[in-house]
């Protein structure tokens, strides 16, 4: 068992502290202006920043490094019990039950899980062919289930002011009535990746209940930003039976995709990987599977060092807490709403009521007669803001909100046969936060708009299309080997 020793911060005085310890918060870029900042890193969403004390825990820990599966040198102890600590502190941190739960590592992101879940279901209940989902989710949350389940059937968000909300509780319930027996499981985004619109994921779990089928969370948003709790609510049908995110959105780049999930559930069915460490015994022409979890769906040699990484940052969340990171992640979403909203010109997707509708971290928005894209350029060329822009893996759902919010700009041209990725008008602009991001990156942000806003035909004429519907500076250029060469710096550190 590995000991845990209680930090001396926790909560506020861990949170102030932590903020500042992010790996590339001081890299600084030339712009097109001639000035050399620091870049303002405001795409979370995709993918967070490593937390500095999970790079240097994972550094500690290489001095002991082995592979797992063993405990016959002292290596490979100190591998396989760390190892063995992050799978109990991932369901401690969910909050699910270690004898009714597993924890399993898999590819690197929510992708690869959620397509290993879909197949469980898919093999477990044969006969269930409707999967539930929301018109919100991420592609990872939607084609997996397409490919393995049956036929995906999107519940509807509720309007407000014709804005798109979260999943609309109602007209769930009347689809679960509806399709009764046919309906396999529920699967939903605990916290939209385009607008940061939470779902209520207890109470949709409870739903799924009450009709016999099961729900799926995919948490790639949600673990970062907002507590969870899968398991030990007072009413049991409140318990998510699946929930999966990812390690590269929760301060630990580099670290694998994370499921937790029934044992009974998994129990039902083959694991999908076979290899070395998920069987207990290889005949000549049979094997037998491990019946111990998580080691049977965990085939071949673990990213270890990934896991590490994981362990390290979310023990380190969990010491802040999850609850105070929500407080302070509303505060920052709610105050950048408010100065985006205030800006002349600016679009803002999903329901704009935080109040009825609460967001974290994301916020995507179009400023009116400019495409996306060359917004997009602007702020990275001339400010050193990192955004995304396009339609982030969420085609059906950003389609839908630029059919309602562009219906008159986009009548005639949307069934045209062109590839989406030069389409100009198919996307938006994505602003998203992470624990790093100050109040004055807010301040600097806000100001970066107002700039492009009253500033729009000039930086129009700084830019042209190419090929691929991007848009590219006519005088600027940017060489990423100016600043990373990995030749270079693996000749640099023989040399040393």
């Amino acid at each position: 068992m590995i000991k845990t020793q209680s930090t001396s911060l926790k909560g506020e005085a861990l949170y102030n502290k932590i903020r500042h310890d992010f790996i590339g918060l001081d890299t600084e870029y030339l712009l097109a202006n001639g000035k050399k900042t620091r870049r303002v890193y405001f795409d979370s969403t995709a993918s967070t920043l490593m937390m500095g004390p999970a790079l240097r825990t994972a550094e500690q820990f290489l001095k002991h490094y082995s592979n797992t599966h063993s405990e016959m040198h002292f290596g490979a102890k100190i591998s396989t019990q760390t190892y063995n600590w992050v799978h109990q502190k991932v369901l401690d941190f969910v909050k699910a039950d270690s004898k009714e739960y597993t924890c399993f590592f898999t590819g690197s992101g929510v992708t690869s899980g959620m397509n290993r879940m879909a197949r469980v279901f898919g093999q477990i209940r044969p006969d269930k062919n409707i999967i539930l989902i929301s018109i919100m989710e991420h592609h990872s949350n939607d084609l997996p289930h397409r490919k393995h389940g049956g036929q995906v059937v999107h519940i509807p968000l509720d309007t407000h002011d014709s804005n798109l909300g979260c999943v609309n509780l109602q007209l769930l319930e009347k689809y679960l009535s509806q399709y009764k027996e046919k309906v396999s499981y529920v699967s939903v985004t605990g916290i939209s990746n385009v607008t940061g619109i939470f779902n209520p994921m207890n109470k949709i779990a409870s739903l799924a209940h009450k009709y016999g089928t099961h729900v799926i969370v995919d948490a790639a948003q949600m673990a970062s930003h907002a507590p969870i709790k899968m398991s030990g609510h007072n009413d049991s049908s409140h318990d998510i039976d699946s929930l999966i995110f990812s390690g590269h959105k929760t301060y630990a780049p580099g670290s694998p995709g994370v499921v937790i999930a029934r044992k009974s559930i998994l129990s039902a069915t083959d694991p999908d990987e076979v290899g070395g460490g998920m069987v207990d015994r290889v005949y000549e022409n049979s094997y037998v599977v491990k019946s111990k979890f998580p080691d049977r769906e965990e085939a071949g040699t673990p990213n270890i060092l990934g896991a590490i990484i994981l362990g390290a940052s979310i023990e380190i969340l969990d010491q802040i807490g999850m609850d105070y990171i929500l407080k302070k992640d509303l505060a920052m979403t709610n105050e950048l709403m408010a100065k985006m909203i205030g800006i002349p010109d600016m679009v803002i997707y999903g329901d704009t009521d935080t109040v009825t509708c609460p967001r974290a971290a994301s916020i995507s928005f179009n400023i009116v007669n400019m495409d996306h894209g060359l917004v997009a350029a602007i702020l990275n060329d001339y400010y050193n803001i990192a955004v995304r822009n396009e339609c982030f893996c969420a085609h059906p759902y950003v389609e839908k909100m630029l059919e309602q919010t562009h219906a008159n700009q986009i009548k005639g041209i949307k069934n045209l046969d062109n590839p989406w990725h030069i389409e100009p008008w198919m996307g938006m602009v994505r602003v998203s936060l992470g624990l790093y991001n100050t109040r004055e990156d807010l301040n600097y942000f806000a100001n970066a708009l107002n700039d492009i806003v009253n500033k729009k035909d000039w930086f129009k004429n700084k830019y042209k299309i190419n090929e691929n519907g991007e848009y590219i500076h006519v005088e600027f250029r940017f060489s990423g080997e100016d600043y990373f060469n990995l030749s270079s710096i693996v000749e640099e550190e023989i040399k040393r």
